[in-house]
């Protein structure tokens, strides 16, 4: 946005105060796309094996996966088609597209009377997630101070941990209620499908909120609307900076409208400019490093270790206490974003990443396989769950949050749009690819697929250190300087 910021020493501080909640309201309003997402991810793990039995899907385990997987396409799709059409109509129409998508997709899937309907049903819920994903980050960039700005879009990925949490506690709830997720619950319904319908919930709140919520300034103030863009800009700064902040919008406006020839993604590094090749390469590496593996397959690891994952009791305080580290996590990279920048945590959460994956990989190298399952001896097992946890930590408070926030401003105005659809298509595209793969991948070794994800996550650490820019403290309008100065500091160096 602008370079203005409501804790000016020239402001009261109960000024201060009222303008930073205000961003804070409108922050945390926006980021509930990213609690649908975590939502829809958990959900279907508590259904899946009642939907495997009333659809017959035992002997069609990649159909079955598929089920589990296929919401990620839609995703792939909605989020690539988001940013595009946001330039378009607004972020707020476009929110408000997403939640009705994923409302509709909730109660079909619980009405689902075959696995092709449900299929159906999950892949539309994934355009509202994809949707979701890219004008949440876009948004809140757009809207904050930049003093603040890291803080707040670091709420995208707070909203997905907490939505697998509530997700995961609703599960347990009908589940309990019904006896079973196959047994029937309130009008003869399965309580696997009122898991779905529970979706309808967050869907009809975010899209409630989102209808409340202001319009982008930099859109009314593109498509020529300069006194609400005005009135928007004087809800969250003070009234004396407002014109400032106002002209400078309108100045990258003219610019990029002059420079029109050069709003394409195309460049000559492989068909695509170097810095979208920097947010896509951003969005693989954060689902590389395999951390839906742990949230989605936790329960083979715990088993591996001795734990009686067939009970359900078990299987929940295990699904909890992995739950509660990447909520309680993501609040240090709130913490710490706008105070010590991107760059350093993305490296500090790369090395602690290469450094737990590989104590996982070196632990799965010393298995025993018993039957179907390897089982860890002597203290390798803990070593295993200190890994893990571990990884959780690393990943919560760096990749997972930092990612959206670089995502949200990384990208020059003039293509801002289109390159977060590209970045978060490839994010979905590959946690698709990863979903997917660690089954085969975890039945030929696993402690091949967890020293598969340390290569990745060193991998990431090269790629941050060489070519990801810090953009802390930087305001949106000023993100084409970006290039110049990092030669510039490549140069000194």
């Amino acid at each position: 946005m602008t370079s203005v910021d409501p804790a000016s020493p020239r402001v009261s501080p109960e000024v201060s105060k009222r303008l930073r909640r205000k961003v804070i309201a409108l922050s945390i309003a926006a980021a509930l796309g990213g609690f649908l997402f975590g939502f829809d991810s958990s959900v279907i793990n508590g259904a899946v094996k009642a939907i495997d039995e009333d659809f017959a899907l035992g002997d069609l385990p990649l159909l079955s996966g598929f089920v589990v997987a296929c919401a990620l396409l839609g995703c792939a799709i909605g989020a690539y088609f988001a940013g595009r059409i946001a330039d378009r109509i607004g972020r707020i129409p476009v929110m408000l597209i997403g939640a009705t998508l994923f409302l509709v997709s909730s109660i079909g899937s619980g009405l689902a009377f075959a696995v092709w309907d449900l299929i159906a049903w999950r892949v539309i819920g994934g355009l509202g997630i994809g949707i979701a994903s890219v004008i949440a980050p876009a948004y809140i960039a757009e809207i904050a101070p930049k003093a603040v700005r890291g803080s707040l879009a670091s709420l995208q990925q707070l909203a997905i941990t907490l939505g697998i949490f509530a997700a995961l506690l609703s599960d347990t709830l009908l589940q309990g209620a019904a006896g079973g997720a196959n047994e029937p619950l309130w009008f003869g319904a399965d309580a696997w499908r009122w898991m779905f319908i529970a979706c309808a919930v967050p869907a009809i709140v975010y899209g409630l909120l989102a209808w409340r919520l202001p319009e982008s300034p930099r859109y009314l103030a593109g498509k020529g609307r300069r006194d609400d863009a005005r009135g928007v800009l004087a809800s969250v700064i003070v009234e004396h900076e407002v014109d400032a902040a106002l002209d400078e919008i309108e100045k990258s406006l003219r610019e990029d409208r002059e420079n029109a020839r050069t709003a394409s993604l195309r460049g000559k590094l492989l068909g695509l400019l170097p810095v979208v090749w920097i947010g896509i390469l951003l969005s693989m590496f954060q689902q590389l490093v395999g951390i839906n593996v742990i949230f989605y397959y936790s329960t083979s690891l715990w088993s591996s270790v001795g734990f009686d994952t067939t009970n359900s009791d078990t299987s929940f305080v295990i699904s909890v206490v992995t739950s509660i580290i990447n909520v309680a996590v993501t609040f240090v990279a709130i913490f710490f974003v706008d105070k010590v920048g991107r760059r350093p945590l993305l490296l500090i959460g790369s090395a602690g990443m290469v450094v737990s994956l590989g104590l996982m990989a070196v632990a799965f190298s010393q298995a025993v396989v018993t039957g179907d399952t390897p089982q860890l001896p002597g203290a390798w097992g803990p070593l295993a769950l200190v890994g893990a946890n571990l990884f959780v930590i690393f990943f919560g408070a760096t990749w997972g949050p930092i990612v959206w926030v670089l995502l949200g401003e990384i990208f020059p105005n003039r293509i801002r749009g289109k390159a977060l659809g590209v970045a978060a298509a490839a994010q979905w595209l590959t946690n698709f690819a990863i979903t997917e793969t660690f089954p085969w991948l975890s039945g030929f070794s696993l402690a091949f697929t967890y020293g598969l994800y340390t290569f990745f996550a060193l991998l990431s650490f090269v790629f941050v250190f060489f070519a990801v820019p810090e953009t802390k403290g930087r305001s949106l309008e000023s993100m084409d300087s970006l290039k110049v100065e990092r030669r510039r500091a490549s140069v000194s160096s």
